[in-house]
């Protein structure tokens, strides 16, 4: 009986010894394309397990964020803007870290977080992308396109970071007028989605011409359907520029591993995948791919600071809500 117990005891250590690792993500559906393209490199270079819990939106991640806060299940959160950072902060929910990679950004400005709570690993231009074929004159500025009625499909700012980028795009072009002008872009508003890829889905389906997406889908579009189908402009008021980031979940319970992961992101083997499937611009010196030749870039750019954001943002939303009502 005493042998027996000692060699359970036994199986019991090394069951232990040799248990993997986990880290948990929390990042917005259309990241899910991290499991089948780089999690399992990740997997194998450090013995472990990575878990990816796929949400319809940002503003769900926060929610859940918040209400695991003293019984977290997290420990990195991928896909996170200035403004949702704001939000993370505000409930202390984020530690530092500051990887040695930092060096790899090539635009230091990009880095919107100085305490490196959140590490950037992708930008692009928020843009409207339509279907020439759909359309009969194409907009050139915000003002055009109020002349349109139910040609756009826009993302609700309450739960979007693509929906939160183009209501703080509009506030940097129309600055204290930007109500009136969102009550004359109301009538060209189709539908407002919970998330971009609930937007992309009705606008691929024809359900509208126009969205607001990003300046990389005419490369998406090129790559996919070699041609054209999708053409992205920004007004000439002024491009808008989002940047996305990682973070350390606070109580994460696999702190180290989870520093790795973010170390990971910037190395070369994740930052050459971010073109083709996240359809926004590596932070690092990655080779673009061709199709990225169709991505269009603003000529100048428009911007509210972190410190408006932090003051203003949840006014803001109000202000937004009561429009759309």
């Amino acid at each position: 009986m005493k042998k027996t117990l000692v060699l359970l005891g036994t199986l019991f250590m090394m069951t232990l010894l040799f248990a993997q690792e986990e880290v948990t993500i929390y990042t917005y559906d259309s990241m899910g394309w991290i499991n089948d393209k780089v999690v399992t490199q990740f997997e194998k270079e450090n013995n472990c397990k990575v878990k990816v819990v796929k949400f319809s939106s940002t503003g769900n991640i926060v929610a859940r964020l918040k209400m695991e806060k003293k019984h977290n299940k997290a420990d990195l959160v991928i896909g996170v803007t200035p403004v949702m950072l704001n939000a993370l902060k505000k409930e202390d929910l984020l530690v530092s870290y500051k990887s040695k990679f930092i060096k790899n950004i090539k635009e230091k400005e990009i880095i919107f977080d100085n305490e490196f709570y959140v590490t950037p690993y992708d930008y692009g231009a928020i843009a409207i992308v339509y279907n020439p074929e759909n359309m009969k004159s194409i907009p050139k500025n915000f003002k055009d396109l109020t002349k349109l009625k139910k040609k756009l499909i826009i993302e609700d700012p309450r739960t979007s970071t693509t929906g939160q980028d183009f209501l703080l795009w509009t506030i940097a072009v129309y600055g204290e007028n930007w109500e009136q002008y969102w009550k004359e872009l109301k009538p060209a508003i189709l539908t407002v989605a919970p998330g971009w890829s609930e937007a992309f889905s009705k606008f691929e389906a024809g359900e509208a011409p126009m969205m607001v997406s990003y300046g990389t889908d005419g490369a998406y579009s090129y790559q996919y359907y070699k041609s054209t189908k999708y053409k992205a402009l920004i007004p000439d008021d002024g491009g808008f520029i989002e940047v996305e980031g990682v973070g350390i979940v606070n109580g994460s319970k696999n702190i180290e591993l989870s520093k790795k992961f973010i170390d990971f992101m910037l190395g070369n083997k994740f930052q050459k995948e971010i073109p083709l499937n996240q359809w926004m611009f590596p932070v690092t010196n990655i080779k673009l791919p061709e199709s990225f030749k169709y991505a269009v870039s603003p000529k100048k750019v428009v911007l509210v600071s972190g410190e408006e954001i932090s003051k203003n943002m949840k006014k803001w939303l109000g202000k937004w809500e009561k429009i759309m009502e």
